[in-house]
């Protein structure tokens, strides 16, 4: 195939003609033609490949971003081109045109012209505790419940979860590498009514997927570090492959906001583990607790940059200096930050932590539990609402809004060079069915194949 750049509009109007021979096709008015039609998809249905066994191969016609198009200072496109991709022991180890194909001495695979992403990471969600794989389930009414009161009905769930929560959070994980994810960062509940058996399950899970999908874990002292008294189980889960200390709220639910925090960041700091707290207080006291933990980074130097501050909703009612001083304070100890890009009548100043330099992830949070049954699993859905809710709707501002799903690695740097792919990058990637990645963001595309570490892990290409 020979192709030249390729602006999204050209790429379009492709799209328009594949729409109208189908259509022409499912009226019933090309006779003979439709029976060669039907004839080809056929074959090419029984070229279709869920896995690749070699760890060798070439991927052909990816589609990747070339650059941006402009109207006088303005992106008003992303131009894209046609590339064959060798990929060796999980790395992109060759990028070329397809005009400078040679003849294939690999085996080979047909992206078809889909467009290449990198593949999207879900950094904050709880894999141990997913109604996700089993009937419907609606979570029981919130109002007027206090995190107490659901903490105390979670009490009366984690027994029922247990039995089938490695079958569960299989099913998750499914899903995930089904959108595009082959990262994750999951939250496992320390409690006193499961103890570690939630943790061990969910370490159950990841050992079966331990080719297909990465996957950090924080041990989440979900009913409270202090008000559950579990830092001795917290502690034995450090010794069990975890990688975070978490934590939860410390004035509402352990109701001692430094004694909470000193207990959460000893446990750190005598196992030389990361942090990554719930905060989901907005009031005066979940402020404080954002500044009480920067000063305890500033005085505990090995803690800089092993902090991640989830949800952390109290930076959305400061303003002016204050938020300002705070903003400056994390990015000086090198806190990251998780957000869900919640829809409120707060918005996260989740712009304003990046152009700090701050690492601002996001994450599923939860597909359907007893918190909540509203996720989907898609990390570029996240994207694409990051974008809505900090005015993202054009071209060059899209393309921008992927970063928060895909760990800030973008196909385009902001001058418009490609810097993704490169030579040696790892193969962590997705097809989608999009033109560029702007649109991907626009409209929430299907992924059509999911690539981890090289591997097929989720979807189907075609034999070449």
């Amino acid at each position: 195939m020979h192709t030249s750049e390729q602006s999204r509009r050209h790429f379009l109007s492709h799209s328009a003609r594949i729409t109208a021979g189908g259509a022409l096709l499912a009226s019933g008015m090309a006779g003979a033609a439709a029976d060669t039609i039907v004839s080809e998809s056929t074959c090419k249905d029984a070229r279709q490949v869920t896995s690749i066994t070699k760890p060798h191969y070439q991927l052909r016609n990816v589609r990747l971003e070339e650059s941006f198009e402009r109207e006088g200072g303005t992106v008003v496109a992303t131009n894209t081109a046609l590339y064959d991709l060798e990929i060796s022991q999980g790395k992109i180890i060759a990028i070329q045109p397809v005009k400078n194909r040679v003849a294939p001495s690999l085996p080979a695979f047909d992206a078809q012209g889909l467009l290449l992403l990198p593949a999207t990471r879900d950094m904050h969600i709880h894999l141990d505790k997913t109604f996700y794989g089993g009937p419907w389930e609606a979570p029981r009414p919130r109002k007027g419940k206090t995190i107490m009161d659901m903490i105390a009905r979670e009490q009366t769930i984690i027994p029922r979860l247990l039995p089938d929560s490695v079958q569960h959070a299989e099913a998750l994980i499914a899903l995930l590498q089904a959108k595009g994810t082959t990262v994750a960062r999951s939250h496992c509940n320390i409690d006193p009514v499961s103890g570690l058996q939630s943790l061990a399950h969910l370490q159950t899970a990841l050992q079966k997927h331990q080719q297909d999908f990465s996957c950090e874990i924080v041990a989440f002292p979900q009913h409270g570090l202090l008000h559950s008294n579990v830092d001795a189980l917290m502690r034995e889960a450090m010794q069990m492959g975890v990688q975070y200390v978490g934590g939860l709220d410390p004035t509402s639910v352990d109701g001692a906001m430094e004694k909470s925090l000193d207990a959460m960041f000893a446990i750190a700091l005598d196992t030389h583990k990361g942090v990554d707290i719930h905060l989901h207080e907005s009031t005066p006291a979940g402020i404080a607790a954002i500044k009480y933990m920067i000063k305890t980074v500033q005085q505990n130097p090995q803690l800089k940059g092993k902090v991640t501050l989830s949800h952390g909703f109290a930076l959305s009612v400061m303003q002016g200096d204050e938020l300002k001083e705070v903003i400056n304070g994390l990015a000086e100890q090198q806190f990251s930050v998780a957000s869900t890009v919640p829809i409120g009548k707060r918005s996260m100043p989740l712009p304003q932590l990046s152009e700090k330099g701050i690492f601002v992830m996001t994450g599923t949070d939860s597909v359907i539990d007893h918190w909540s049954p509203f996720g989907t699993g898609s990390m570029l859905e996240k994207a694409n609402l990051y974008a809505q809710l900090y005015g993202n709707p054009d071209e060059y501002g899209l393309t921008r809004s992927l970063a928060i799903a895909t760990g800030n690695i973008l196909p385009l740097s902001e001058a418009g060079e490609r810097q993704w792919p490169v030579l040696n990058a790892d193969a962590e990637m997705m097809l989608v069915a999009a033109s560029c990645s702007a649109e991907a963001v626009a409209r929430v595309p299907e992924v059509i194949a999911t690539f981890h570490q090289g591997w097929l892990v989720a979807g189907t290409v075609q034999k070449a």
